[in-house]
């Protein structure tokens, strides 16, 4: 069963006056749910506990209407009448004997309040600091109005432990949280008795602590989250300053919950951030108080953990991201298990579902956040319907998870794939500059296809319509994946538009090929994800001069949705590599590209050896549209149904591909819903006229 090295991570840990089962906690993290899909959430949350996770948190609470983070959608805790969603969140997070933990936060600074049209109040003056740089300031707090605060922190406790939970987080990392916000001289300007000194600087926390103890007695453990850097220069809140915090204040919460200053710091994508990235910034705080630590880091190595741990860096690991893509990680190592995690590839796209208001995904769990919504469960599959046998074309992300998620149904699977590897996109991409982790998705989908033995794989495997129709198979699922554009055709430009062939003209498909253009190159990108920036830098590293150009005002701008386009754009300005914001491309030339600005038209000539356009893809969809012109042949052949799925049906992200392939799976053989919709979701109540 368990290997004895991970023993210490099943050892029970004391917060305050109640006791984790383990050392696996689940720190606050959003899910694009909040007060709108409360139900969806606590089903996610369900399933972490019965995958074996020691504590778990909700994400950000607002805890009163006058400071909120409108448009995105969090818990709120503003009344009575929020406790029953708060109440099923912490009911499903017990189930199996995990502490439920809320995490309590005034967002100061941070919050413009567009929906409460309150007027924003911060420790000090200034205009809000969001991700929209909103036209709004926020005024200071006066005494009164702090003591106020302090009120209202303690009726969010009382409602919190009405509610059920065992746990409570303070928030003050991230730059989000008031209690950063008084500790922190980059927003603390105060010359009373909250400004100044660090030990001023510090009351507020002191206080609201207090109050808190006093309101729930021993029946709640206290947290506070506290940024580990603000690395904003010697006005921030720095490592040595948390340190000088923790030491003078060294028994202040039940548990030190720490995290880096920003978000893009604490969460930056695998890309950037290596596991345990932040392991520097902790190491030597647990010694200054007798208090637990939990640290956070991306952690998917068992290894790694049990180290934190042992060194004494830690006392709990924290997780976010590795607890989206696999729930059941601890149960897994516990069970000996450790080859079926599925690791996080720190790709970031649940983060996405935060900053676009969505329900999140995850590349890895294409359950996530649809526990509820459709029933699915990360570790169970439906039982297996009336038919046999699915042959899968295409062994990318969704042909890979179709197959596995067909094979745990019990169907007889072949899965045919045209190349002599497991992976399709993924297995290219995986070998561009930092996106290594990424091969996950092949890594783990591949193991698990090796272990059934309902499953057989057939390489060099170019079918076609009248083959296909030959093998006798009931179901087709049609993987077949897409090619990147040489005409194109994007956002800029829905047709074709003039190129002459005298320019050496290069696709992301050709250079993950292996071709590697020189001279003076023009990436042209009209994509604005992470494949533009990426080769960019792959260009450098092979020692061309690059042009980037981008219609946006920002390098791979949709990556600011997954916290790296500033350490993109960072990147390729340290490299070296011109950037031409705000700009198209109207035509490419012998010599080089005509250039339009995105605002005026205004035109000019940009010449270079040759351009690499990141456009938009094309489905392989020629297979399918083979097969639905044979359809009066289906039946004499025993074919039920053929589908295409992943990018062969519309390009997408890696996350949409092993979506699509889960749901194909799901649904095999389901009865026919018609107009009905295919997920359950929640309606706010109708309120009396």
């Amino acid at each position: 069963m368990r290997d004895p090295r991970y023993d210490i991570l099943f050892e029970p840990l004391q917060i305050g006056p109640v006791t984790a089962r383990n050392r696996f906690y689940q720190v606050p993290h959003c899910n694009g749910g909040g007060y709108r899909d409360p139900s969806a959430a606590a089903a996610m949350r369900g399933v972490k506990s019965e995958g074996g996770w020691g504590v778990i948190f909700t994400e950000q609470c607002e805890m009163h209407h006058s400071s909120e983070i409108t448009p995105f959608i969090e818990l709120r805790l503003w009344e009575d009448r929020d406790m029953p969603m708060l109440a099923r969140m912490a009911a499903r997070m017990k189930d199996h004997g995990a502490l439920a933990g809320i995490q309590l936060a005034y967002s100061g600074i941070n919050g413009p309040n567009f929906y409460s049209r309150e007027v924003p109040r911060a420790v000090s003056p200034g205009p809000i600091l969001t991700f929209t740089n909103d036209p709004v300031q926020a005024r200071a707090l006066d005494k009164a109005e702090i003591a106020d605060l302090r009120r209202w922190f303690v009726t969010a406790a009382r409602r919190a432990q009405g509610a059920g939970f065992d746990l409570i987080c303070l928030y003050g990392a991230h730059g989000f949280g008031i209690f950063q916000h008084f500790l922190s001289r980059a927003t603390n300007h105060r010359d009373d008795e909250y400004g100044g000194s660090l030990e001023n600087r510090s009351r507020f926390a002191r206080e609201v602590v207090a109050d808190i103890r006093e309101a729930v007695g021993d029946t709640m453990g206290i947290t506070m989250r506290v940024s580990l850097d603000e690395t904003i220069g010697t006005l921030g809140f720095s490592n040595a300053e948390l340190r000088d915090f923790i030491a003078m204040h060294h028994d202040l919460p039940d548990l030190w919950d720490l995290a880096h200053g920003t978000w893009e710091d604490c969460s930056g994508p695998s890309r950037f951030k290596e596991e345990a990235a932040q392991e520097v910034l902790v190491r030597g705080i647990r010694e200054l108080s007798s208090r637990p630590v939990v640290g956070v880091g991306r952690f998917t190595s068992p290894d790694v953990m049990a180290r934190m741990i042992r060194s004494g860096t830690l006392d709990a690991i924290g997780c976010a991201r590795p607890s989206i893509a696999d729930p059941f990680l601890p149960k897994k190592i516990e069970e000996g298990r450790i080859e079926d995690i599925r690791e996080c590839i720190g790709c970031n796209i649940c983060i996405t579902g935060d900053m676009t208001m969505s329900p999140s995904r995850c590349t890895q769990n294409p359950t996530f956040m649809e526990e509820w919504r459709k029933g699915w469960h990360p570790e169970r599959m439906n039982p297996k319907g009336p038919s046999r046998s699915v042959l899968v074309v295409g062994a990318g992300p969704a042909g890979l998870e179709a197959t596995r998620a067909l094979a745990e149904r019990g169907y007889d699977v072949a899965l045919a794939e045209a190349g002599t590897a497991l992976g399709g996109r993924v297995a290219r991409e995986r070998l561009l500059p930092g996106l290594s982790a990424w091969g996950r998705v092949a890594d783990y989908r591949a193991y698990q296809i090796g272990q059934k033995p309902n499953v057989e794989v057939y390489f060099d495997s170019a079918l076609d319509a009248a083959g296909i129709l030959e093998f006798g198979f009931e179901h087709v699922c049609l993987a077949t994946g897409a090619t990147w554009r040489r005409d194109g055709v994007a956002r800029q430009h829905m047709v074709p538009f003039p190129i002459n062939p005298a320019m050496p003209l290069y696709t992301p498909d050709d250079l993950m090929a292996g071709a590697r253009p020189e001279g003076h190159v023009v990436v042209w990108d009209d994509d604005h994800y992470y494949m533009g920036g990426v080769l960019a830098e792959l260009l450098v590293q092979a020692g061309a001069r690059v042009t980037f150009v981008t219609s946006s005002a920002h390098v791979s701008d949709w990556t600011m949705n997954t916290l790296e386009q500033h350490s993109i754009q960072r990147r390729l300005i340290e490299m070296g590599v011109d950037l031409v914001l705000n700009r198209g491309v109207t035509a490419i030339g012998a010599a080089g590209v005509e250039s339009n600005c995105s605002y005026t038209d205004a035109r000019r000539e940009i010449g270079c050896d040759a351009v690499v356009m990141v456009a938009s893809r094309l489905a392989e969809d020629g297979l399918y549209r083979a097969l639905a012109a044979r359809w009066a042949d289906w039946d004499a052949a025993g074919l039920r149904s053929v589908r295409v799925i992943g990018d062969a049906e519309a390009p997408g992200p890696i996350a949409w591909a092993t979506y699509a392939g889960h749901r194909y799976a799901r649904e095999l053989d389901a009865a026919d819903i018609g107009d009905a919709l295919p997920f359950r979701r929640e309606l706010a109540e109708l309120a009396p006229e």
